[in-house]
């Protein structure tokens, strides 16, 4: 039985993320925080599990069958609520906890996070409670059921990220910020956090509400529209747009334009190796990421690892094993602070962000990046025909650009001296094989590789590429 994808558990809240589900999970999971008791440091008492959830219409219910399952494991629940994932997350250091979230998805989904110590479970523990469900794990004896409280986390979970943000950047007094929350969790932590930190903030779509009235809960260019044109029309530093959960970030400059992801990398993975007295401070990131957060990185000190996409804890904990000082850790929109906490923390970012804009303003963080036009094109792929065409490229590849750096850890990647890149992976959900590059003249780039991977998928004939457009 597959559960869990790259970001937990998801799906409709009537055919797949149903209460009876919820309730196996939530057993599963109890049974996991009453097994690892021990080395959580906790074998004296029962073992906790935090319980959370977002804004979804679905989650109470959701929420009340975990706990079920949670306590008739023999653990104890501790509702905290409606709170931000990253606060969950927060609120489980050193015991386990469950988030009842389905991020940026639509209204209709829900979906079941689990966290160990601060991290989102890895594949292990996922495919533990997978095996859980699979055999109807049975609960614990009738008096050994645990019992469930209710206790307060976003009030400390703030002050935390403020103490944090505090230590970077300067003083934010004065900073007019736009924070577009689309109705989702980011609503409960950004604006009351700025607040504390100094800026004058403006909210739009501030009210928790599961139906996400105000826009879609991905926050993309075009579901931040309003965003965009309020900041453009107003005499605000930048604006800043959340998913529904809060751990992921967009940001809109001053001209509402939306700042490209690996610029925001770069900007904060240079800060954080710059403020470093690490002797090798190591950033961690993922095999599409722009080779602008590598030269901003290396300029600073620094040095860039890579790790398969929704595998940032593993990235950290092989940095570390190799010697490094994991500084800072993102994929595309999503960040991890390692100083504040082991999980991706949206909330976090937009505190530290408006501290390093009151120091240096946006324009000033942006301009030592060399920002090249990037595009994703995906090419028709079925699945059965993944792993040939990617064992074909992974020679057709640096055979067609021989001048290039090759890496064919997470697909293949070429880099070149120019800064230029390309990166050609498999799609892990749709039959398509994906193509993202970096170039000044990226249109030329994207053809020329899109013609060797229609060669690996096709035998030579043409490939239909679905342009992705630019990002």
């Amino acid at each position: 039985m597959e559960l869990f994808g790259t970001a937990g558990i998801r799906g409709s809240a009537r055919d797949r993320v149903t209460p009876e589900l919820a309730l196996a999970v939530g057993r599963a999971i109890g049974s996991d925080a009453v097994e690892s008791a021990e080395t959580l440091g906790n074998a004296a008492r029962r073992p906790e599990v935090v319980v959370g959830r977002d804004g979804r219409t679905t989650g109470p219910a959701l929420a009340a069958a975990v706990a079920a399952g949670v306590e008739s494991a023999g653990a104890d629940v501790r509702r905290i609520g409606v709170v931000p994932t990253p606060a969950l997350a927060y609120a489980s250091q050193s015991r386990h906890g469950v988030m009842l979230t389905a991020s940026h998805n639509p209204p209709t989904d829900n979906g079941i996070k689990a966290f160990v110590d601060g991290e989102e479970y890895d594949r292990e523990r996922e495919r533990g409670v997978e095996a859980r469900v699979a055999d109807d794990h049975p609960p614990a004896a009738w008096d050994e059921w645990g019992a469930a409280e209710t206790v307060e986390v976003l009030p400390s979970y703030r002050a935390a990220v403020v103490d944090y943000a505090k230590t970077h950047g300067a003083d934010a007094t004065g900073i007019d910020v736009a924070v577009d929350l689309g109705n989702g969790m980011g609503a409960l932590g950004t604006p009351q956090v700025l607040h504390e930190l100094g800026a004058r903030v403006v909210t739009l779509n501030g009210q928790v509400d599961g139906h996400f009235p105000g826009r879609d809960s991905k926050p993309t260019p075009e579901t931040l529209a309003d965003l965009r044109e309020f900041v453009a029309t107003g005499d605000f530093a930048f604006g800043i747009g959340h998913d529904g959960d809060a751990d992921r970030i967009v940001i809109v400059d001053a001209d509402g334009d939306v700042v490209h992801e690996d610029t925001v990398v770069a900007i904060l993975a240079s800060h954080f190796v710059r403020a470093s007295d690490a002797a090798d401070p190591v950033v961690v990131t993922t095999p599409n990421a722009s080779g602008r957060i590598d030269e901003r990185v290396e300029d600073a000190g620094g040095r860039v690892e890579r790790v398969r996409l929704g595998a940032l804890h593993e990235g950290i904990a092989s940095a570390r094993g190799d010697g490094g000082d994991v500084v800072f850790a993102a994929e595309p929109w999503k960040h991890i602070h390692p100083d504040h906490g082991r999980w991706i923390d949206g909330i976090a970012s937009a505190a530290v962000l408006t501290r390093l804009v009151a120091a240096e303003g946006l324009d000033g963080l942006r301009d030592p990046i060399t920002e090249r036009p990037y595009r994703k094109v995906s090419v028709d792929c079925p699945d059965d025909r993944k792993a040939d065409a990617m064992t074909y490229l992974e020679t057709a590849l640096p055979e067609a650009f021989p001048e290039a750096t090759v890496d064919t850890e997470y697909g293949v990647r070429l880099e070149f001296d120019d800064g230029s890149w390309t990166l050609v992976r498999p799609s892990g959900t749709e039959p398509y094989v994906r193509v993202y590059a970096e170039a000044d003249d990226v249109d030329a780039f994207v053809a020329s590789v899109t013609e060797v991977v229609a060669s690996g998928v096709d035998g030579g004939d043409d490939a239909n590429a679905a342009d992705g457009g630019d990002v």
